[in-house]
């Protein structure tokens, strides 16, 4: 059995650093789409789910592809640097949109980008550090990505104080922003390197065969998929929450500072969340996050106002900070080492898929019921996957007891 390597930590914060300037890119834009979307381009929120839902459903079916070709080509840095250079060269094709149709293709772009470059990224995160560790490192490039999402909206925030909002305003952004996400790439290629895998013997590979890949899978990491499946059925995009305090009458330019304010709490829960997963378990975490979700979606539901927005868009951040990286450390716990990537990737498609009916059912909701419908719809379906979660937590728990008195009798 090969022996497991030390922390490479220096691998994991360059990684970290390389999502902070993507994420300034990307936050330069998040805040402003669904408003460039309504306000210039006169797009419905139908359109908008359906722009978020077909975007994410592509990349989810990339993410499965690229984790399996970091199992198998075992160059999971080459992976990313292509899946970050996609995403960066996409970004600034947004100036030149004039319809909806072309932000829908340029979002494609963009998520195929990310759909290449997680999965082999997520990999190299497990194989770089030990695995009584990786709660705390996943949670720390969560939160290295979040500090660069909150200077990303404090940029954007500025710029439109200062150019004010009109539709220059908006394209004068979507140029600016290919600068970080072009300095990441240099970074990634400069200063990330791979992570040697265990030798084992050489053996001729077989056709990739989905099927068995899935059979062969941890039994309770299927079962994790299911629960994350069940509860991102509602997981539509953060467009909605933005839309939202536009559909109250929120000043449009401070709409980005209550993004920023989701994304500071998210960088300040999601470090301290998988440590306490470390030590307390991730089921608990995950089931805490889920039920800030439900409590958190009535609120935009029920009780959005202007003063509100800045307590709802702060609990949004906390549940992302309690959830994203946890998740992940989940499927690094229930898989093997030689099918991280692929565990990886199967769990990025599995939850990337419920994406697009979560975005066009909440479109649909929010358009042809009302704006509060979605988030009671997204409130439902957080409870019953607290439930599942918990259920699970506690089959866990017994198997854990039935192989300690196993062991206990075999000593004996």
């Amino acid at each position: 059995m090969p022996k497991k390597q030390k922390s490479d930590a220096k691998n994991v914060i360059w990684l970290g650093i390389v999502s902070l300037l993507t994420d300034i890119s990307s936050e330069m834009l998040f805040p402003i789409i669904p408003l460039f979307l309504t306000i210039v381009l006169k797009a419905n929120m139908a359109v908008i789910g359906f722009i978020e839902g077909i975007a994410e459903a592509l990349s989810a079916f990339l993410k499965l592809v690229a984790g399996i070709i970091a199992d198998r080509w075992k160059n999971k840095k080459l992976l990313t640097i292509i899946g970050y250079g996609s995403s960066a060269i996409a970004k600034p094709f947004l100036a030149l949109a004039t319809l909806w149709q072309h932000v829908l293709i340029v979002r494609v772009l963009d998520r195929i980008g990310k759909g290449i470059r997680t999965t082999p990224r997520d990999a190299l995160i497990a194989a770089s550090v030990k695995d009584s560790e990786r709660g705390k490192y996943f949670g720390l490039h969560r939160t290295m990505d979040s500090i660069g999402a909150v200077i990303g909206v404090l940029l954007v925030t500025a710029l439109l104080f200062y150019l004010g909002e009109s539709e220059e305003s908006f394209r004068t952004v979507f140029w600016l922003s290919f600068i970080p996400a072009a300095l990441a790439v240099i970074l990634l290629f400069l200063f990330v390197h791979d992570v040697e895998a265990p030798k084992t013997e050489t053996k001729k590979q077989k056709p990739f065969n989905l099927f068995k890949v899935w059979k062969k899978l941890n039994k309770d990491l299927k079962i994790f998929y299911l629960i994350m499946l069940l509860f991102n059925a509602a997981g539509f995009s953060y467009a909605f929450f933005i839309l939202r305090a536009q559909n109250i009458g929120f000043a449009i330019k401070l709409i980005p500072i209550l993004y920023l304010i989701y994304n500071i709490f998210y960088a300040f829960s999601a470090y301290p969340a998988g440590k306490i997963s470390d030590h307390f378990g991730r089921n608990t975490v995950l089931a805490a996050g889920f039920m800030l979700f439900a409590i958190t979606s009535i609120g935009f539901g029920f009780f959005a106002n202007d003063a509100t927005l800045w307590l709802l868009f702060a609990m949004y951040g906390v549940f992302i900070g309690l959830t994203d990286g946890v998740a992940r450390a989940v499927v690094a716990d229930l898989s093997s080492e030689k099918e991280t990537g692929t565990a990886f990737g199967v769990y990025h498609m599995l939850v990337g898929l419920t994406i697009f009916p979560a975005n066009m059912i909440g479109g649909l909701l929010w358009k042809y019921v009302s704006p509060t419908a979605p988030f009671v719809y997204a409130a439902i379906m957080a409870c019953i996957a607290t439930i599942a979660i918990l259920l699970f937590h506690h089959q866990q728990k017994i198997k854990k007891v039935q192989m300690s008195m196993q062991n206990f009798k075999a000593y004996r």
